[in-house]
């Protein structure tokens, strides 16, 4: 039996969940969201909890219901509480400012770079070195931060470019430093 999968997921107050065949919604006080389930396991809403169960040990099964419990427990965190990334940059000359909702970064380009919010992200600038991108759709705002991590991955030897918060780039030593 699956660790994850056997789980029950609680629904908290203010969250409801709509399930019709393999199509769930969650709608809460964040946004709302909708995602297609795998037919090959079985989902059920009883008494504010919602059960993943799989009809046989079949492999094909067994990965689904794992994958599957942790897709709907992330969707009813994201309308409750929401989900939020902060990527930090570094390097002289490296800024971002926001105007609207829109992200303005100075990565030693010659340009700036624009970045437009998707639906349902929202920036927000602390400083001029710190950007958190936050919304309700897990997915949504990773791929946002990882696009906007992109655009200047931090490099080995100087450590200059936009990286996570909680990463740690590996420094290599330069040409005299190899003796």
């Amino acid at each position: 039996m699956s660790r994850i999968g056997k789980l029950p997921i609680s629904v908290p107050s203010g969250v409801k969940c709509e399930l019709k065949g393999c199509q769930i919604k969650v709608t809460g006080p964040k946004g709302a969201l909708e995602r297609e389930l795998s037919d090959k396991v079985s989902v059920e809403i009883r008494d504010g909890e919602i059960v993943v169960t799989r009809p046989s040990e079949d492999s094909e099964r067994r990965a689904h219901h794992g994958l599957t419990r942790a897709l709907i427990n992330n969707m009813v965190m994201g309308v409750s509480e929401g989900y939020e990334k902060e990527l930090q940059i570094q390097g002289v000359g490296y800024r971002a400012s926001l105007q609207g909702k829109t992200l303005h970064l100075a990565l030693g380009y010659s340009h700036p770079v624009t970045v437009e919010p998707p639906e349902g992200i929202q920036f927000a600038v602390e400083g001029t070195q710190t950007i958190k991108v936050s919304g309700f759709d897990k997915e949504l705002v990773g791929q946002t931060a990882a696009d906007i991590r992109k655009l200047r991955k931090p490099e080995p030897y100087k450590g200059k470019g936009i990286r996570y918060a909680n990463e740690t780039v590996r420094r290599k030593v330069g040409k005299s430093g190899g003796k």
